[in-house]
């Protein structure tokens, strides 16, 4: 072989070389890379992870300061285990999914509020709304206490004692609001203690289709903006008396979100939305629709023979409305839902 061909030779095997060497090079580093993006990305992930579960342990560790009708009250995490003096309350409680640990007087519950979720049978009953039963109420251990003001304000140390306790005050003084706005407020409190704050927004949004359905229905029919009375009666006494509702109250604000026109003032503030009186209060309202929330039977007996009461334009024109006894006029965004509802199907029939 000359020594052209030789030098030749060598110096294509030499290029080969360098070219093999560089490709192993690469590989190796491209694995490399590899390796460490893997790496990198499960640590990342691992990571990630950790923050999430970090994150959830803090939230129900988190400490926050709720304002409730006696102050501040720190409540740490979510509470697991409710104990509810008020049937308002308990029902918010069920609008949120949440079956409570315990409720005052449930028997009673069960006759005057309707409600479409029922309480579960291992609730247990703590004695009566007035006088809840601490003993009981202390055996259950709740993370949880949710009371009212005008019954549990003299006993909230004693409560605050077994566990951490919301009070609430329903009935909003002269100029600090109306029953209705408190209700929804409270409720909304009460969702994010309890960390149902979406729950809670899907519930009054399905509230608002209510009322709108009830405003076209209303409208349908006729009976749109039509002004009304609303009275809770009873029998006392062998004489009839009326609860009249005024337009602070929760039940005739409910009313008014359909459209509908409350027509009885009363002379004075009534704190908590209603004025009692006798059928002759009723003879300047005789023009507008009476819609009444009554359990007493005895009442449309004792009524029929009263002159007073026969004498009323909307007694003789057939405007009267009855809703039914568990129409609960006291109560949560359920409540509400009930009562329009009912109000619409008896003005209208739909």
């Amino acid at each position: 072989m000359s020594t052209v061909r030789k030098a030749s030779l060598f110096i294509l095997m030499s290029v080969l070389l360098v070219i093999a060497s560089a490709c192993g090079s690469d590989s190796k580093e491209s694995s490399a890379s590899e390796t460490t993006a893997a790496t990198s990305e499960t640590t990342a992930s691992t990571d990630s992870e950790k923050t999430d579960a970090s994150a959830a342990e803090s939230n129900t560790t988190e400490t926050r300061n709720i304002k409730h009708a006696l102050g501040e009250l720190p409540i740490t995490g979510v509470p697991s285990k409710i104990v509810v003096l008020e049937w308002t309350y308990a029902e918010d409680l069920l609008a949120l999914g949440i079956q409570p640990a315990g409720v005052a007087d449930i028997e009673n519950m069960k006759k005057n509020v309707a409600l479409p979720i029922e309480l579960s049978a291992d609730v247990q009953d703590v004695g009566t709304r007035q006088e809840p039963n601490l003993e009981t109420i202390a055996a259950l251990e709740p993370d949880l206490i949710i009371g009212v003001k005008f019954r549990h304000e003299a006993t909230y140390d004693q409560l605050n004692s077994i566990a951490p306790t919301l009070i609430f005050d329903p009935y909003p003084p002269e100029g600090q609001g109306d029953q209705y706005q408190e209700m929804v407020d409270t409720f909304k409190t009460i969702a994010d203690v309890a960390g149902k704050s979406a729950e809670a927004e899907a519930v009054l949004a399905d509230l608002q289709k209510s009322y709108d359905d009830a405003k076209s229905k209303l409208a349908a029919a006729g009976k749109e903006g039509r002004t009304f009375v609303l009275s809770m009666p009873w029998v006392d006494q062998n004489a009839v008396t009326f609860r009249l509702s005024t337009s602070n109250g929760l039940a005739s604000k409910v009313l008014e979100q359909l459209g509908l026109k409350n027509g009885y003032q009363s002379a004075q503030f009534e704190v908590y939305g209603f004025s009692t009186s006798g059928v002759e209060a009723l003879q300047p309202v005789q023009d507008a629709d009476y819609i009444n929330i009554t359990r007493e039977t005895e009442v449309g007996d004792m009524l029929g023979k009263n002159a007073v009461w026969t004498g009323l334009n909307f007694v003789k024109e057939n405007r009267l409305f009855a809703l039914g006894g568990d129409a609960w006029p006291y109560g949560g965004p359920y409540s509400a839902k009930i009562i329009a509802e009912r109000a619409v199907k008896a003005m209208t029939g739909q």
